[in-house]
This record gives structure tokens, sequence and C-alpha cells, in this order.
């Protein structure tokens, strides 16, 4: 069996700053969501609960990022040419799945309770929500600096965001019961929630899945790869093109090259390589050729 060589072992985007803040925005939320849950359950508040599992579903995503994070900077191996990369798109799938079903049941919950009206502790929700909002405020915070340069980061970000709205939400809900007594709006609140919950579900699954099906980038445009490669001097034609995602922040390429002079080969290969590596693709393999080989 032949060994991976090292400088082909390509592994998950992700540093230890990155990393710790992960793990501060994931304790804050866990903290957050048994608050929730247990202010929730005894001001008999929708709103505090459909919050409470949103947070479940956020914790669930910034610990499979962890997870996966960790999985993936394994090196890759002669079974697995890639080693782990795709842990992450598939932890990102399972959690896509949970918040559609968490969705699903929010949704289901506020119809009911339009229908049949509870008592809702509004001094207890304000008070439970306005914890929330200072601890989800202060996870927004943990997780700004630097979410543009991490896509890892940048996505718990993102959900951190609902989190903080979802909070807004419950407050919005408590004010209205506590100056109306109209109980009513607990129910609609959880409903924008649970809409809010279904968004970021649906995009998250609609990600991963293009990444499983190996689509290419939405950020590249494979037309602009292949005139890339065809206007560097010696290359004839460009055939056989593919360009899919390993996982997030790892793009790959393939493609045939037609060549008519071999002693042209490794200075080609070089440019190539810099032209496609300032488009942001790190993994590239070419084939080289005198003729068309793939019909």
């Amino acid at each position: 069996m032949l060994p991976v060589e090292a400088h082909c072992t390509y592994r998950a985007p992700i540093n230890p700053e990155t990393r710790r803040r992960l793990t501060l925005a994931l304790a804050i939320t866990a903290v957050v969501m048994v608050v929730e849950v247990v202010g929730g359950w005894l001001a008999g508040s929708l709103a505090l609960l459909a919050d409470a599992g949103h947070m479940l579903a956020d914790a669930a995503a910034l610990a499979l990022a962890l997870l996966a994070a960790r999985i993936a900077q394994r090196p890759a191996t002669a079974e697995r040419s890639f080693g782990f990369l795709r842990i992450e798109i598939l932890a990102a799938l399972i959690n896509g799945a949970l918040l559609i079903a968490i969705a699903g049941a929010i949704g289901l919950e506020a119809v009911q309770r339009l229908r049949v009206p509870t008592t809702v502790d509004a001094p207890l929700l304000l008070g439970v929500a306005g914890v929330g909002l200072v601890a989800n405020v202060a996870a927004v915070a943990v997780l700004h600096r630097g979410h543009q340069h991490s896509l890892n980061q940048r996505g718990a970000y993102l959900h951190v965001v609902n989190d903080l709205l979802g909070s807004v939400g419950a407050l919005v809900a408590g004010t209205v019961i506590l100056l109306t007594g109209w109980t009513a709006a607990d129910a609609l609140i959880s409903l924008c929630i649970g809409v809010l919950v279904l968004i970021s579900a649906w995009r998250l699954v609609r990600e991963s899945a293009e990444v499983l099906l190996e689509a290419a980038p939405a950020h590249i445009a494979l037309h602009d790869v292949h005139d890339r490669i065809a206007s560097v001097p010696g290359v004839d034609s460009v055939h056989d093109l593919h360009l899919w995602t390993v996982t997030s922040g790892v793009v790959a390429m393939s493609g045939h090259l037609v060549v008519k002079n071999p002693a042209d080969n490794q200075p080609i290969l070089e440019e190539v390589q810099g032209r496609m590596r300032a488009l942001g693709i790190a993994h590239v393999t070419v084939q080289v050729e005198r003729e068309p080989t793939c019909t």
C-alpha cells in the first residue's frame, strides 16, 4: 500500500482562535437555552420555548461544527484520499434536518395555541427573554470579529444572530401581553421564529446537498475557470473540466489540457495552479495530453 504524501493532504481551514470563539459561543448558547426552557415552561410561553428550540438547534450546530472540525483535521489516508473533510458537510445536513423538524413542531404548537389560547406569565417571560437578549448580544460580539474570514465562524455567527432575533421576538410578545393581555401575540411571535428557523434550515440543507452532489461552487464560474486555463500560453484546448467543493473553503478542480510541446508541460502546470489559487481553488488535478483522449 502506497503512503499518502504529506504535501497532498488537505485539511479543513480552522484555527485555534476560531475554535476558541466557537466554544465560547456554544457555552453561552447552551446556558441561555436551559434558562429559556425552564422560564418558558414556568411562564407558559411558547415564544420562549420556540426560541429555546432554535437555540438547541444552534447549540447542536456549534457542537457539530467543533466536532467535525476536529475530525476533519485528521490526515488523509490511502483509503480516504481527501481525509475526513466531508464530515463537516454531513454534520451540516443533519443539523439542517433537525432545524426543519423543530420549525415544524413550533408551527404546529403555535397553530394549536391560536385555537386554544393559554395563560402566559408576561413578567416572567420578559425577565427570561431579557436574560437571553443580553447573552445573545454577548455571543454575537464574540463571533463578530473574524466571521468574514472563517466559513465555520460565519455560519455560527448567523445562527447566533437568529437567536438574538428570537429573544427580541419573545420580548415583543411579553410586552404586548403585559400591556394588552392579548396572549395570542405569544403564538404569533412563535410562528415568526419558526419561519426564521425554517429559512435557515432550508438554506443549510440546500447548500449541503449541493456540496454532496458535487455541484460547482456558486462563487466560481466554470466558464471563468475554463477561460483562465485556455489563455495560458502553450495550451491548445481544455476539455473534461470539473469543479466541485470538497468542504467549506476547499474547492477542487480537474481537467484535461491539450499541449503540443511536452517541454511546456511543467511551466504550464505551474501557471495553471497559480491561476487557480487566485480563484481560491485549493486542489488542482490536470492531465496533459498531445491529443484529446476524452470523448
